[in-house]
């Protein structure tokens, strides 16, 4: 026995109602899609600069061992904050001087022995791999004396890194802010582009053949 066409009619949504789910529905996935990138559609501008970084890290992650076991390579490269300090004739300098460049990012104090450790061989490592393509660029961030750090520099013999200053350690906030200064001294290796390819926190043995292996790995070398 078969229903009657109005019981056809009752049993089927009413058009209009069919129409606002659909609409509905498109509204939710567009809001969701701005929100998390669902699928990849919607991302950041600033982050496509950074995906030719991507091959870099994954040639870099199986060289975090031995001396820079501690480095963490970035799992997705994304651009380092915009930072600011001073040089040593007190001008004003920024990260994004440096494009075009590979940088080994590094925050130091002289009231942090471990970073007081390690300027060395940040020292030693700019020594051997600084030039056109590469450069140890560390900023000192005591807030008190700022004649200190470069008298101590010059007393243990560190004189091939330039020097670089933030009195008012806003680089060392900035980076805090978005996850990536935990502790003295904070250390990133940032590529070409102003992207970053690892962090450490915490000293490192810059100069071992761990660090050099993985500064030229950064390098395409």
């Amino acid at each position: 026995m078969t229903a009657s066409g109005d019981d056809a009619t009752q049993k089927r949504p009413p058009r209009r109602l069919a129409l606002l789910a659909a609409v509905a529905l498109v509204g939710v996935l567009t809001g969701l899609i701005g929100v998390y990138g669902i699928g990849g559609l919607a991302r950041n501008p600033a982050d496509a600069a950074c995906r030719p970084a991507a091959e870099t890290v994954q040639r870099i992650a199986p060289l975090a061992r031995g001396e820079v076991a501690a480095v963490a390579v970035a799992s997705e490269p994304l651009p380092v904050p915009g930072l600011s300090f001073r040089d040593g004739d007190g001008r004003d300098r920024t990260l994004a001087e440096w494009r075009g460049r590979t940088v080994l990012f590094n925050l130091w104090a002289t009231w942090c022995v471990p970073c007081r450790k390690e300027m060395p061989a940040l020292d030693a490592l700019q020594a051997r791999l600084g030039g056109p393509e590469f450069e140890v660029v560390a900023v000192n961030i005591d807030t008190r004396n700022p004649d200190k750090p470069k008298a101590w520099l010059k007393e243990i013999g560190v004189n091939r890194l330039a020097y670089y200053a933030d009195p008012a350690a806003k680089t060392f906030q900035d980076l805090r802010a978005v996850g990536k200064a935990l502790g003295m001294p904070t250390t990133l290796l940032i590529d070409a582009r102003g992207c970053e390819l690892g962090v450490l926190a915490g000293p490192a043995e810059w100069a071992s053949e761990d660090a050099v292996k993985l500064i030229e790995a950064a390098l395409g070398r």
